[in-house]
């Protein structure tokens, strides 16, 4: 089992490394720069370099970037996809210095005009971004939503609708986050639930799309189109559920990264422990 979470860089990019090296995480996910914000400094040569250093000691593979929350290639805002455009273009450069495999992405809000509007802006965008990093292959992971208001991406559908139309599909992949995927309708604490869902991320794309799950319990009930992650065990897919997706054969080569509660100093230690237990020996 390929386990991580979501780890801190405070103190700089490489303490992420030491965190994870001391929860015996085996791959992780980082942001490279504020969440909620655009960027307001760059990695420096010798960061970058004592990265992947201590990444390749730690035996940290693959190294998964959330990108930035504020970006959305959806808007129908041009100020906005223009600055998104920009923000994915320098993430994947940097990514690809850091030797990361991967950027996590939302697919974006349409706001308020229409899906299709939404997808064709996405689609134009993502492709531009493929086009501009070409020369930096860093796979870009699509990442499924709750279905709250106007965001695209709570239908693996859509992942289809935006995969199939880039330029080069062989960039994309999936991620698939379990406690969305529970709040807009794929009712994961079941297993009949959960094959159902794997066997429709198939039919659509095939599972070999499916390069990452976002592990984390939900606070909130099936089909309730609310994004609150809840510790593992402790929410409404609960521990069978859990233990079903970390034991199902199809899963068992794609790395789970944990994005639960981070309330108490020991709490990412606390639900590593749990998943491990309930995967088998």
């Amino acid at each position: 089992m390929n386990l991580g979470v979501h780890v801190s860089t405070a103190g700089g990019i490489c303490a992420a490394v030491k965190r994870a090296r001391e929860l015996k995480c085996t791959t992780m996910q980082i942001f490279i720069r504020s969440p909620q914000r655009t960027r307001e400094t760059y990695l420096s040569k010798e960061e970058i370099a004592e990265f992947v250093r201590e990444r390749k000691k730690a035996r940290l593979d693959p190294i998964f970037v959330h990108m930035n929350y504020v970006v959305n290639l959806a808007s129908p805002f041009r100020k906005i996809i223009r600055r998104s455009i920009k923000d994915y273009i320098e993430d994947i450069k940097e990514c690809y210095a850091l030797k990361a495999e991967y950027l996590v992405t939302h697919m974006g809000s349409h706001r308020d005009t229409s899906e299709a509007a939404g997808f064709r802006r996405l689609i134009k965008a993502l492709n531009t971004i493929i086009s501009e990093t070409k020369d930096f292959p860093v796979g870009i992971l699509l990442e499924n939503v709750c279905g709250a208001g106007s965001w695209l991406g709570y239908s693996f559908s859509h992942h289809k609708k935006v995969i199939e139309k880039l330029q080069d599909p062989g960039r994309a992949g999936i991620c698939l986050d379990t406690a969305h995927a529970y709040s807009a309708g794929y009712n994961l604490a079941t297993k009949a639930g959960l094959d159902a869902t794997l066997d429709e991320i198939d039919r659509l794309l095939g599972l070999n799309k499916l390069k990452m799950i976002h592990l984390n319990d939900s606070k909130d009930t099936f089909d309730s189109r609310r994004d609150r992650h809840e510790h593992i065990g402790k929410g409404k897919i609960g521990l069978q559920g859990i233990r079903g997706i970390v034991n199902h054969p199809k899963l068992k080569n794609v790395p789970l990264i944990l994005e639960t509660p981070k309330d108490s100093e020991t709490a990412d230690l606390s639900n590593l422990k749990t998943v491990r237990a309930l995967a088998k020996k």
